[in-house]
Parts: C-alpha cells; sequence; structure tokens
C-alpha cells in the first residue's frame, strides 16, 4: 500500500472510540473493533471505493459487517472518515432512536448497508450482492464502459464461520466463482465462551479452498501494509477469496487483550486509562486529533471517485440510451411502466381460462406472465424446482462463468433466503426463492431480517398442508403459516384459485417496503367466480367471494380450504341457513385496511367459523371466543390428501355442524 498515513494513529482512533461508547453505553463490544483496527485501515484507506456524501451510489463497492456485534468498528469508520454519522451519534451508542444502534441497521445509519447480528447472514447477504454485482455487469456493461464494477468486501468472525449458513453460501459462492466477493476473517480465536479451540477446530483455510475459494492464509492482521497486500493480490483473483488475519481479540487492552472478557463487556474506566497509557492515545474521551481525521477523510476522494463515473455513465447514457434508462429504473427499484397493464392480462386470462390446478402450477402460470416484462426478476429453488415450479419457459440457468436469471440453490434453504436479501439490497433485482413451506423453518431468521430491513424479498413455498399427503407429517405443515403471521411487516399471501395467486404475485412484486411470503398448494384446487370488483378487492387481503341476503354466519377461509367453505355455504343453504363466505389470502394485509372495510366484509355481531388446514389459535382473533375454527392442532400423517383431509374434519358435515354450533339463538 502506497500511503504516507498515520496508520497506527488511525487503527488507535478507532480503539478509542470503541472502548469510549462501549464504555458511556455500559453495553456493547469493544474486542472486535480493536482488534480489527488495522484491517479496517487497510481497507477503508487505501480500497474501499466509496462516497461519504452519497452512500448510495450506484457503483460504490459494498461492506459488510457479518459480525455485526462490533458494530462501533463500522460506526467509528463512518464518522471518522466523513460519513452523516457525528460525534454525537457516537455518543448516543445504543441509544433510543440513535443512528448507532447496537448492531448495524440498514436506512438507520448512513453508510450501513446491510443490517447484522444475526452471525452468517451478513456473510450471506455479501454473496447475494457480489452476484448482483457480477450478473448486472454481464447485463449492462459495454467495450470501454464497465459501468456495474465494484467489489464486495465482508469482515466475519468465528461466530459467522462457526453458522451452518456459512457453510451453505460460501460453498455456492465458490461454484459460481463471485471472484469480486473478498471475506476478511478476524481469527482471534475468541467467543464469549472463551478460547475457540474448544468446540472450534475446524481447518477453516482448507474448508473455503475446497469452497473453490482464493484462501490467503497466515497474514498479520495487526500489520497495515501485509493486509492492504493481501486485499490488493484477492482483487486479481478468479475466486471469491478468504484473507485469514491473526489478530488479538481487543488489541490495545494491556489487561485484557487476548481474552474472552474483552469480548462483549465495557473495559471499565481503570482499564481505558490504561489502554490510552498503553497505545500513547493522549486524547480524552471522544475527541479525536485534527490530523487523525484528516487522514481518515474520504470525502475528496469519494466525490472524485463518483464524479469519474458520473462522467463514465453520461458517456454510457449517450452512447446506450436505452441502457441507461433501464439499469437507472431498475436501481430505484421502479417497475416497468406496463406493468399494471401485464398484470391485470395475467387475471384476465385466469378469468377467461377458469382453470382447475394446483396453485403451485398457478403460481408458475403468473411468473411466466410476469416474467418477460420484468427482467429484474431473479427467481430460484432449493433444489425443488420441478416440485416448486418457479422457473419459466424463457429462464437460463445460473452456472459458473455463464450469467443467469434462475438460481439452483442447492438444499441450502437458510442460504438461499440470505442471499436473496444481499440480491435485494443491493438493487438491480427482485429475488424469489422456494421451498416446501414445511422447510420454512429452516429460513425463518432470513424472513425476519428481510422483515426488519423492508425488502423486496419473495419467498416462495410450496405444498402447503397435509395435503401433500403420502409424505407425512415431517413434511405436512401446520404451525408454519400461523408463526410467519407473527413476524412483522411480513406479508404472507395462501391463493384459493388461479385468480388470487396471480393477485398475490402481483402485489409481492409491487410491494416496496417490505417481503411477500406466497404459500401455494401441491393439489388441485378449483376455480372460483368473482366479479370485477371481487377480483380488485384481492389486494386489500380479504374479502367477500359469496355473499347472501342477509347472512346467519361468516365461513372464512384460506387457500384449499376455500372451496370447502364454498361447498359448506351451500350445504347450509339448502338447510335455511344464510352463510357469508369471506377468503382471507393475506390476514396481514387485510388488517391494514380502514375499518370501515374490515367491518363490511366481517359484519359486527354475525358468528364466524375460520376454516384453515392448520393450528387454531391464530384464527380466534377474527371469530372471537365465541366463534370455532376447523383447523388442526396435531401434527399429520402419512396418507393420501383425501383420506386426510377427512381424518381431520375438513369436510362439508364438519363445517356445517361448526356453523350451527355457533348461531345466536
Amino acid at each position: 500500500m502506497t500511503t504516507t498515513l498515520p496508520t497506527t494513529q488511525m487503527a488507535n482512533a478507532i480503539r478509542a472510540l470503541a472502548m469510549d461508547a462501549v464504555q458511556k453505553a455500559n453495553s456493547g463490544h469493544p474486542g472486535m473493533p480493536m482488534g480489527m483496527a488495522e484491517i479496517a485501515v487497510a481497507l477503508w484507506s487505501g480500497h474501499y471505493s466509496h462516497n461519504p456524501a452519497n452512500p448510495k451510489w450506484v457503483n460504490r463497492d459494498r461492506f459488510l459487517l457479518s459480525n455485526g456485534h462490533g458494530s462501533m468498528l463500522h460506526y467509528a469508520l463512518l464518522h471518522l472518515s466523513g460519513y452523516a454519522v457525528s460525534m454525537d451519534d457516537i455518543k448516543a451508542f445504543r441509544q433510543m432512536h440513535s443512528k448507532t444502534p447496537g448492531h448495524p441497521e440498514v436506512d438507520i445509519t448512513p453508510g450501513v448497508e446491510t443490517t447484522t447480528g444475526p452471525l452468517g447472514q451478513g456473510i450471506a447477504n455479501a454473496v447475494g450482492m457480489a452476484l448482483s454485482e457480477y450478473l448486472l455487469a454481464n447485463e449492462f456493461n459495454k467495450p470501454g464502459f464497465d459501468l456495474v464494477n465494484h467489489y464486495t468486501y465482508a469482515f466475519v468472525g468465528d461466530g459467522c464461520l462457526m453458522e451452518g449458513i456459512s457453510h451453505e453460501v460460501c460453498a455456492l459462492a465458490g461454484t459460481l466463482g463471485l471472484n469480486k466477493l473478498i471475506a476478511l476473517y478476524d481469527d482471534n480465536g475468541i467467543s464469549i465462551d472463551g478460547k475457540v479451540e474448544g468446540w472450534f477446530t475446524d481447518d477453516t483455510p482448507a474448508r473455503f479452498e475446497a469452497y473453490g475459494w482464493n484462501v490467503i492464509r497466515a497474514v498479520d492482521g495487526h500489520d497495515v501494509a501485509a493486509v492492504a497486500a493481501a486485499i490488493a493480490a484477492a482483487k486479481s483473483a478468479s475466486k471469491p477469496t478468504l484473507i485469514c488475519c491473526k489478530t488479538i481479540i481487543g488489541k490495545g487492552s494491556p489487561n485484557l487483550q487476548g481474552g474472552d472478557k474483552v469480548h462483549g463487556a465495557a473495559l471499565g474506566d481503570k482499564e481505558i486509562a490504561a489502554v490510552r497509557e498503553y497505545i500513547g492515545w493522549a486524547s480524552a474521551p471522544f475527541e479525536v486529533p485534527a490530523d487523525i481525521y484528516s487522514a481518515w477523510d474520504a470525502k475528496a476522494s469519494g466525490a472524485k471517485a463518483e464524479a469519474a463515473w458520473n462522467e463514465l455513465f453520461a458517456g454510457y447514457s449517450a452512447k446506450f440510451p436505452a441502457e441507461a434508462a433501464e439499469l437507472t429504473r431498475r436501481m430505484r427499484g421502479d417497475l416497468p411502466a406496463g406493468f399494471d397493464a401485464t398484470l391485470a392480462a395475467a387475471i384476465a386470462s385466469c378469468v377467461e381460462k377458469k382453470e382447475n390446478i394446483a396453485t403451485r402450477k398457478a403460481s408458475q402460470n403468473a411468473i411466466q406472465a410476469l416474467a418477460p416484462s420484468l427482467p429484474e426478476f431473479l427467481g430460484g429453488s432449493a433444489d425443488l424446482t420441478g416440485s416448486n415450479l418457479t422457473n419459466w419457459k424463457e429462464c437460463v440457468a445460473l452456472r459458473s462463468g455463464k450469467p443467469g436469471n434462475h438460481i439452483n440453490y442447492g438444499v441450502r434453504e437458510f442460504g438461499m433466503s440470505a442471499i436473496m436479501n444481499g440480491i435485494a439490497l443491493h438493487g438491480g433485482f427482485i429475488p424469489f426463492g422456494a421451498t416446501f413451506l414445511t422447510f420454512s423453518d429452516y429460513s425463518r431468521n432470513a424472513l425476519r431480517m428481510a422483515a426488519l430491513m423492508k425488502l423486496r424479498s419473495i419467498f416462495v413455498f410450496t405444498h402447503d398442508s397435509i395435503g401433500l399427503g403420502e409424505d407425512g407429517p415431517t413434511h405436512q405443515s401446520v404451525e408454519h403459516i400461523s408463526s410467519m403471521r407473527l413476524i412483522p411487516n411480513l406479508d404472507n399471501w395462501r391463493p384459493c384459485d388461479t385468480v388470487e395467486s396471480a393477485a398475490a404475485w402481483g402485489a409481492a412484486v409491487q410491494r416496496k417496503d417490505g417481503p411477500s411470503t406466497l404459500i401455494f398448494s401441491r393439489q388441485n384446487l378449483p376455480y372460483q367466480e368473482r366479479t370485477a370488483a371481487q377480483i380488485a378487492d384481492i389486494t386489500r387481503g380479504g374479502y367477500v367471494l359469496a355473499d347472501v341476503a342477509a347472512p346467519k354466519a361468516i365461513l372464512i377461509a384460506t387457500g384449499s380450504e376455500v372451496e370447502l367453505a364454498v361447498a359448506a355455504a351451500a350445504a347450509l343453504a339448502a338447510q335455511g341457513v344464510a352463510v357469508r363466505v369471506v377468503s382471507m389470502p393475506s390476514t396481514d394485509v387485510f388488517d391494514r385496511q380502514d375499518a370501515a372495510y374490515k367491518a363490511s366484509v366481517l359484519t359486527k355481531g354475525l358468528p364466524r367459523v375460520a376454516i384453515e388446514a392448520g393450528v387454531t389459535d391464530f384464527w380466534y382473533k377474527y371469530v372471537g371466543l365465541e366463534g370455532a375454527v376447523v383447523g388442526i392442532d396435531t401434527f399429520g400423517e402419512s396418507a393420501p390428501a383425501g383420506v386426510l383431509f377427512k381424518h381431520f374434519g375438513f369436510t362439508v358435515d364438519n363445517v356445517v355442524a361448526k356453523v350451527k354450533s355457533v348461531l345466536v339463538a
């Protein structure tokens, strides 16, 4: 690295800010920031291309702190290099509504690319970002115009590499040859419980070499020049790179460095004073000398880098105006101008065909209808493409060295979901990926993170209930839909036929402020007749599918059970009992509707019965304690679907009996 910057003092500024902020908050993790300080100097002062004045610059490098508990490292870097993270923000570390929360949060702190904390997901997001860069570069770059040309850097620790998700995503990254992904491993041998040699003895370099990564071993993590040289070497590799940096946790703390006590607790006033003397840091808490600020300041270099790119983009726009406009649209997350018409045509086609098919097939039909107008679609499946049906006629399978728009993730449900989040964070694509609903358990924390980050990730889950039949209770989802409804900001859709499936896909694609799950059946479901007004109301989450003049009760159903509700209503009508049928494909969306609309669908005073092939507890919020639920509060059985539905009481006779049991005399 060719620099005359005072790298020791630059690193010590990170140490000082980290220990002082943690001490003031009496909460946090000083050990990692202090131990990775030189690594951060090497990357941020010599290689990392960014502009503090514009954290969303399209062609910036991406930096992800996968070991997010060490968040003060990132906050110190942002503050020192010139982002809108003030010293007052540093002082407010881990306090209410501050820009410096306990773990990095995207859209809270300028310059933070993803929300990290759950270990391993940051490196997974990084794989998604590196994949996005590769695909966009192949799609938009032209000779002489390397418009999309940036690196993705991730800091990882022992905890990230112990988590199973790191195996999933790093193996795939190696297989795909994502050479612009560079991970720097903080190999300090310490985790919360102490020295990791008692529980983590993997040969990490050999492991990553087996994945197909370029591995740079045994780098002194406290030698700025050595780390910088390793990063430079990584940039010329044809594979993703892991740089193994040997470090001392809490470096600079004379009495605590190298041990677990410095990992996750304030050092205390006495030890902080000792650190200041030990590293020669004379400045008072939360004070940084002007020359250190000057050494760290990236505003001028960042402005220069972005200006050069803007000039390149201007030339590109003049020569390739359509491509320039398309890249701009996609990075903004705007849908094509004709999308609404395309969606309307897809729904109209469903109405015309009136097909009785499985909703997983209806989902594939919707993808097929929408994909030609959505070049940003990036689909995939966790080794179940033939069952999930997330491919379409024109899709191209992604392979190493061969760009595509359909990803075979392999049996990596968690990794798939977190990679999708990285893709959504990067911009330029709308990712969707699929597995069986019962395996949403493997993906759950990534779903939660997508909801927390308000990402446009679309999670497709098929084989949604006992309707999958003979595979038995290990594969039959009973609690999964209700449990996902508990995640804030996650829209869950369980359509009943082709029209609702297309409408659900449209809603998920149009939603820009959060993720969606699309939950589909294995078995065929009948087409339901609707008016144009009813079709429009599907996107309100719940609507009256079949009404009567003076209903005595309301049946609420989702997915495959809507068919049963309609049949039971007909049987009740024959017995002189008038019943309204409400289809509620998304309770989450329905709950956001205004009170008047909700009251028009679920009229107050009318007894209600809910029907869903899953646990019953969730539905009492709609039917009340005086209502009834036809559901399943046990695990399933291995048998044909028809036998199972009858065994568990999903019959017209049982629904009729339930309605009669709640009727007001």
